[in-house]
C-alpha cells in the first residue's frame, strides 16, 4: 500500500460481495438395491406421491379461544378430523436403497470478491487473505468439507438409522468409496488422524480453493434402509395455506424427488465449531452470526466473535484473530454473500 493509502482511515467498503467457492448442485433421488450399487442401469427414479389422510387434531390450542374455557365445545373441537393433502416420497417395496447424487465445484480466487467498490479496501482485504492462504492454505477447511462429504451429512434426515451407507465420491476417473460411519460426524480429526483417501478428496478440495482453476467431482451415495421406507426430499415452503388445499410440498426436479442445492451446501459448510457453546451443541454451519433457524438461536453475537466485527477487526484495525477465527472467516468468504457496509448507520 503507498504511504497515501496508510494515511487515509480505512473504512469498509459500501459495496462488497464474494461469490460461492463451494458450487454444489441440486441432488436427485434414485431407487434400487443393496447389491447394484455397482450398476447405475439398475436404480430408478423416486417419484413425489400425493395423498390424503384423515389426521386428528394434535396441536395446542390457544388458551385465549373461548371454546377452551367450555369442556363441551373444547371436546368437540378436538375430536374433529384434520383432513390433510400431502407428498410422500419412499422406496418401492423390490428396492431396499437410496441413492442420493450431486455434483460439486470448488472455485478458486478468494483473494478478489466479485464486488468491491473501493480500491483501498479491496487491496487490504486481498493482502489479507493472501497471506492467510500463504500460511495456511486453507488446508483446515479442506478437511473439515471433505469429512462432511465422507460421512454423508448431507442426507440429512435420510441419513438416521441407516443399515448401511456408502459415499462414493469421483474425482476425474478415479472413484473414492468411504463408509459414511467410519467418518466422523460431531467432531473434526486432524489431517494425521485422516485415512489416505480422505487426504486425497480433501486435498482436491484444497487445491480448488487455492487454484484459478477449480475441482469437480460427483457424488453418489447410497444408503440401505429397507423395502418400502419413507425417504425425506427438500420440503417446499408453503406460503399460502387454506382449506383444501395441499399442506406439504416436496421438492422434485422433472418429476424425480429431490433435495435443495441450499441444503446440500448448508451440510458441506456445517464446519463451524470455533464459537464458544461448541462442546455442547456440536459443529453449526457457516454464517455470519451463526444463526441455526430450527433452534431459533444465533451463536455468534456481536459480542460473541461474529463475522463482520472479527473481519472489521483484522482489516481496519490490524487486530488479527486467534487462528480458528481466521479459519471462521475465511470459511465465511468461502461460503460466498453481501458484505458491505452500506446497511450500517
Amino acid at each position: 500500500m503507498t504511504n497515501e493509502t496508510k494515511e487515509k482511515k480505512l473504512k469498509t467498503a459500501s459495496v462488497l460481495a464474494f461469490e460461492s467457492k463451494l458450487a454444489n448442485s441440486d441432488a436427485i433421488m434414485m431407487a434400487g438395491n443393496w447389491e447394484n450399487i455397482n450398476n447405475a442401469n439398475k436404480w430408478s427414479a423416486i417419484r413425489i406421491q400425493e395423498k390424503s389422510v384423515r389426521g386428528t387434531i394434535s396441536n395446542r390450542l390457544k388458551s385465549s379461544d373461548p371454546k377452551f374455557k367450555d369442556p363441551a365445545k373444547l371436546d368437540a373441537e378436538v375430536t374433529k378430523a384434520n383432513l390433510q393433502t400431502v407428498d410422500n416420497a419412499a422406496l418401492p417395496f423390490d428396492t431396499d436403497s437410496l441413492k442420493v447424487s450431486f455434483t460439486l465445484r470448488v472455485l478458486g480466487d478468494v483473494v478478489t470478491p466479485s464486488a468491491c467498490n473501493d480500491p483501498d479496501y479491496q487491496e487490504k482485504l486481498s493482502e489479507t487473505i493472501a497471506a492467510y492462504i500463504e500460511v495456511h492454505q486453507f488446508n483446515e477447511l479442506a478437511n473439515r468439507y471433505a469429512i462432511n462429504i465422507a460421512n454423508g451429512r448431507f442426507l440429512w434426515r435420510n441419513r438416521v438409522c441407516a443399515e448401511k451407507i456408502e459415499v462414493h465420491v469421483k474425482l476425474d476417473k478415479e472413484v473414492i468409496i468411504f463408509d459414511a460411519y467410519q467418518n466422523p460426524l460431531n467432531e473434526f480429526i486432524s489431517s494425521d488422524e485422516m485415512s489416505d483417501d480422505l487426504k486425497k478428496l480433501a486435498s482436491s478440495i484444497q487445491k480448488g480453493l487455492t487454484d484459478k482453476a477449480y475441482s469437480f467431482m460427483k457424488v453418489d451415495t447410497f444408503v440401505k434402509l429397507g423395502q418400502g421406507q419413507m425417504v425425506y426430499p427438500s420440503q417446499e415452503m408453503v406460503m399460502k395455506g387454506g382449506s383444501g388445499e395441499k399442506s406439504k410440498y416436496l421438492y422434485q426436479l422433472d418429476d424425480v424427488a429431490a433435495m435443495h442445492s441450499q441444503k446440500i451446501g448448508n451440510a458441506l459448510r456445517t464446519i463451524d465449531t470455533w464459537y464458544s457453546e461448541a462442546e455442547t451443541v456440536g459443529p453449526i454451519a457457516i454464517e455470519p452470526y451463526g444463526s441455526v433457524t430450527n433452534r431459533g438461536k444465533a451463536y455468534r453475537s456481536i459480542k460473541n466473535g461474529d463475522f463482520y466485527s472479527l473481519l472489521d477487526n483484522w482489516i481496519l484495525k490490524d487486530k488479527t484473530p486467534e487462528v480458528e477465527q481466521q479459519h471462521y472467516v475465511m470459511a465465511v468468504l468461502v461460503r460466498g454473500g453481501v458484505f458491505g457496509d452500506s446497511g450500517k448507520e
